[in-house]
């Protein structure tokens, strides 16, 4: 019960704009440089060069996400392809991941796709792949909508599906004509049990299932989780299933299961870590803190010290 607790009190906390404002002024703090990779484009940089020395590949996410404003919006975009650059400058191994809420999602459809666009254009011409982060279930089907329209145009996109949405194996069978490169999560957000299953046991059923489903019809697959159940899972699927290690990579986020990390790669799979970066770091550290207390614990310690 305490865990539930903490949970709803972290996500909630996670959509304050007056709590997201003071974490902005006071900057990474109580703990948040351990999941967030500094407030610049250089920090981010040296991380992903540290990650690739490694032996691990990287995906840059320049943090943001609910924007208001058309001038928000297009900094945000402005912000990706700065990303982009730096990534084709400093040669390092990583793909950009993004949300389209931070690029004017909830002001039109249009000015989103507008600066999607743009931001793919660039990726293009650099040879770099975008990943379409999942968000709420409020914005679940026109991210759905929107990544078909720019698939049609890019072959360098593609987006998350989460797996304890009672709608997602649905989305697997639209998605299957686009062979999308899909990364594939349980999901963070807090949502209704109208839309989503409640019990993990179900989430954990679900998510086996659609990586099945994914991988055995051929497309690349992103398995991104921490759960070692669901990790030998897909080793087993692979093996049993003469599947190419080129096929997929596992993803986990910067800053968690580290020894797991390196251990994966030293076996030789291929993993991608995910490293967010810049000053709007609130949202995405509250769920971090919400999907794992240990992560709690760690900031209590941190804090206290």
């Amino acid at each position: 019960m305490m865990e539930v607790l903490m949970r709803t009190m972290f996500q909630s906390l996670g959509k304050n704009h007056s709590m997201n404002k003071l974490a902005k002024k006071y900057g990474l703090r109580m703990g948040a440089a351990r999941f967030v990779a500094g407030d610049s484009t250089e920090s981010a940089i040296q991380t992903s060069k540290e990650l690739n020395n490694s032996g691990k590949v990287v995906t840059l996410d320049h943090l943001g996400e609910f924007v208001f404003t058309e001038e928000e919006a297009r900094l945000s975009t402005a912000m990706c392809i700065q990303t982009l650059e730096a990534i084709a400058e400093s040669g390092v191994q990583s793909n950009l991941s993004l949300k389209m809420t931070s690029l004017g999602l909830d002001i039109s459809k249009e000015l989103c796709m507008e600066n999607m666009r743009r931001i793919l254009h660039t990726a293009r011409m650099n040879n770099i792949f975008v990943r379409i982060d999942m968000e709420d279930y409020l914005h679940c089907q026109i991210s759905l909508d929107m990544y078909k329209e720019l698939r049609k145009e890019f072959d360098n996109v593609g987006i998350v599906i989460q797996a304890y949405l009672y709608r997602t194996e649905q989305d697997m069978n639209d998605l299957h004509q686009y062979q999308a490169n899909l990364r594939l999560v349980k999901g963070a957000y807090k949502e209704s049990p109208e839309v989503s299953f409640p019990e993990k046991k179900d989430v954990d059923e679900n998510y086996k299932k659609i990586i099945k489903m994914h991988l055995l019809n051929g497309h690349y697959t992103a398995v991104a989780s921490h759960d070692e159940e669901m990790i030998q899972y897909t080793k087993r699927l692979v093996r049993e299933n003469g599947i190419s290690n080129d096929q997929f990579e596992f993803q986990m986020l910067y800053g968690i299961c580290v020894e797991l990390q390196d251990r994966l790669v030293k076996e030789g799979y291929k993993v991608r870590v995910y490293v967010p970066y810049g000053i709007d770091w609130f949202g995405y550290f509250m769920r971090r803190l919400a999907e794992r207390p240990a992560n709690v614990w760690f900031v209590l310690k941190n804090f206290a010290k």
